[in-house]
């Protein structure tokens, strides 16, 4: 076997000092993970390691005084040390064989695999790493990478002591602020980031799952934490993942009360309900002052209401108060508490509340959690009427309600997925059909009212017609004339497919097919259950469709009537599945990559939805071609062959198939 790792002597690049350090044996860039003497730097080679007379580890300069120790209190004259595979340097206490002092615990700038960052919020003891203050000079720079535990677990940079980036909370699963976390698929393994908790200290390590390729993050002196990968074409470090991508990364970059978003210009602004503290800051790109609060709020005043407006996809800010309440519960012990000044649910972290100012808070493009900001009801009154809906008219809640006999269930005229649909009759004795959005259906205030605008334009005799809408507190409604002789199905329960389920739901059942068959899973086109993996088998078809030329839908081999699936799979157990390539793509520098490709495609398509892997497995086995891909399974909606007797008239010379797909109320699209 290999040895992964060296201690030894190095001096960093344009440096004369010497130190001593752990470093990979086996690759041709010379990689330091870990120094001892980073502050005390020899001058000459004269240095040597060696074990004290009290048993602890020591550098030594020419004059034999003690640059470095590993300053075990409770030491021994019997001790031994040894450099482990896993590159970390222990020292032990030979008549026990005990582990008296380890690197790990004192680590540098570099996470290894089996390293433990720790914290513990109650002794204050902790294992974190520190930048270099330079490449070419290892002592301890201003940076420093950790855990911090106050009500919830997060990651930390820390700048000088001050927090410079975060990671969010921790979900049992992924740091909830990270959009890109995700975990790595191989042969059947699960590899990625953990945290624990054990008598009060949290531990976060990282695994491989098993896997051979080299791995490591490091805090670099810019204050980066990056994650990098050994490429053995390049070779050469090739950069992952990091922490900062934006400067919207950067801690509390937009002060409080407000949000930032890379993809605007400029890239803070307020929350709703916010203004800039200082304009003539704000307005020259200086936001570290913030937002303030436009409008009191009225908790406690009798006859007003404060309520939420929802922010989707957050980054949730920090210093959140945590309990284990439900959902629902969460709301309303928010607006029990008149400091409380938002809310936000994750199902693997539970309630989170803020009663300080909200800090760096990000808007992302994917990922992210719902926020709720309290704001005073005048201000969700303002945030609706500032909305220009083609000279809709605005209903009152409360005449609504009186109309709808407060929403009974006897005047619900269907269920949709935007939410029921009520009867009504205003006072002037005009029938209406009240369409309340439902919390489940996961639209907020910006996409009901863009919805509102195109559908208020789209006046036509033969369609319901738009009378107005309701924008009160949480409360979205739309008001269509009645129709009394007509069914409204068409015009007021089909939403499409994505309206489906609830976004709180993984996966659902429906007794309502819908879609199109070649790029339906099997599971959901004959038993209408659907998840995630249900898009991921529509993707692999899609994915075998470009890169074959070819369509699902059609029939390919002149023996055999087969989909493209089977006729993919065909080839592969022939062993000859570059047939299959496009030639309009086929270019012998890309072979490689373009098989790569099937093979992600053939495991997107199996049949069992257990052997698929999932959005972020899929991704990872695209973007690295270092990771192994495990063979794929028989993908669904194959030929299945039986033999019959020869006088079976019209199956004695041909294969048949069996169609055994059976699906109720089927809606093409």
């Amino acid at each position: 076997m290999a040895v992964l790792f060296k201690l030894g002597f190095f001096s960093p690049v344009n440096s004369t000092n010497r130190y001593l350090g752990i470093w990979y044996n086996n690759i041709s860039m010379f990689t330091v993970v870990w120094v001892a003497n980073r502050e005390k730097p020899l001058k000459d080679s004269s240095g040597v390691l060696t074990i004290s007379e009290d048993g602890n580890l020591v550098v030594l300069d020419g004059q034999k005084d003690i640059l470095w120790s590993s300053n075990v209190t409770n030491s021994t004259v019997n001790s031994s040390a040894q450099l482990l595979d896993s590159g970390n340097l222990v020292l032990r206490e030979n008549t026990r064989a005990t582990i008296i002092w380890e690197s790990f615990k004192l680590p540098t700038d570099t996470f290894l695999q089996t390293m433990r960052i720790s914290a513990n919020a109650r002794t204050g003891e902790k294992v974190q790493l520190t930048s270099w203050k330079s490449p070419s000079d290892p002592s301890t720079g201003i940076f420093s990478c950790g855990i911090r535990f106050l009500s919830l677990p997060q990651a930390f940079i820390w700048k000088d002591g001050s927090p410079y980036w975060r990671s969010g909370p921790w979900n049992s699963r992924i740091f909830i602020g990270i959009p890109d976390m995700y975990s790595v698929y191989h042969d059947g393994y699960t590899s990625g980031f953990n945290l624990v908790e054990d008598e009060g200290t949290f531990y976060l390590t990282y695994s491989l799952g098993g896997q051979s390729f080299l791995l490591k993050f490091a805090l670099n002196s810019q204050g980066n934490f990056v994650e990098t990968y050994w490429d053995e074409g390049t070779k050469d470090w090739e950069v992952d993942w990091s922490a900062l991508q934006t400067d919207c990364d950067v801690y509390g970059k937009c002060g409080a009360f407000a949000s930032c978003n890379p993809q605007n210009s400029p890239i803070c602004s307020c929350l709703e309900g916010f203004e800039p503290k200082n304009i003539e800051e704000w307005n020259g790109r200086n936001w570290t002052s913030g937002c303030v609060r436009r409008t009191p709020l009225q908790c406690g005043e009798e006859g007003n209401k404060d309520g939420f407006l929802i922010l989707n996809m957050m980054k949730v800010p920090d210093f959140a108060d945590w309990s284990s309440s439900f959902e629902e519960k969460c709301r309303e012990k928010c607006l029990e508490n008149c400091s409380c000044l938002a809310y936000a649910f994750d199902t693997g972290v539970g309630c989170m509340s803020w009663t300080r100012n909200l800090i760096d808070t990000q808007q992302f493009s994917k990922a992210g959690v719902d926020l709720y900001i309290r704001v005073a009801s005048s201000e969700l009154v303002t945030t609706s009427i500032q909305v220009k809906v083609h000279e809709l008219p605005l209903f009152n809640f409360e005449k609504l309600a009186i109309a709808t006999n407060n929403f009974h269930i006897s005047n619900k005229l269907g269920q949709g997925g935007f939410g029921p649909v009520y009867r009504g009759k205003l006072s002037d004795g005009q029938e209406i059909a009240v369409k309340r959005l439902s919390r489940a259906s996961g639209q907020g205030l910006e996409e009901f009212m863009n919805e509102v605008k195109v559908i208020s334009k789209l006046q036509h005799r033969n369609l319901v017609r738009l009378l107005g809408c309701c924008v009160e507190g949480e409360e979205k409604m739309l008001i269509y004339e009645y129709m009394p002789n007509k069914s409204l199905d068409a015009f007021l329960f089909d939403f499409g497919m994505a309206r489906i389920f609830g976004s709180n739901e993984d996966q659902a059942t429906t007794n309502r097919v819908v879609g199109t068959y070649g790029y339906m899973s099997p599971e959901y086109a004959m038993e209408g259950r659907f998840s995630e993996k249900s898009d991921i088998f529509s993707f692999g078809v899609l994915l075998l469709e470009i890169l074959s030329g070819r369509r699902n839908t059609s029939f390919y081999n002149d023996e055999q009537s087969l989909s493209l699936l089977g006729f993919a799979w065909k080839l592969w157990n022939a062993d000859n599945i570059v047939a299959l390539i496009d030639p309009i793509i086929s270019e012998p520098c890309f072979e490689m990559e373009i098989l790569r490709c099937i093979h992600v495609g053939l495991l997107c398509v199996q049949e069992f939805v257990t052997d698929r892997p999932t959005v972020s497995i899929v991704i990872s086995m695209l973007k690295s071609e270092i990771i192994d891909l495990p063979p794929p399974k028989q993908p669904a909606f194959t030929e299945r062959q039986i033999a019959l007797k020869a006088k079976s008239s019209q199956c004695s010379q041909n294969i048949c198939s069996i169609n055994n797909v059976t699906v109720t109320m089927v809606q093409g699209r």
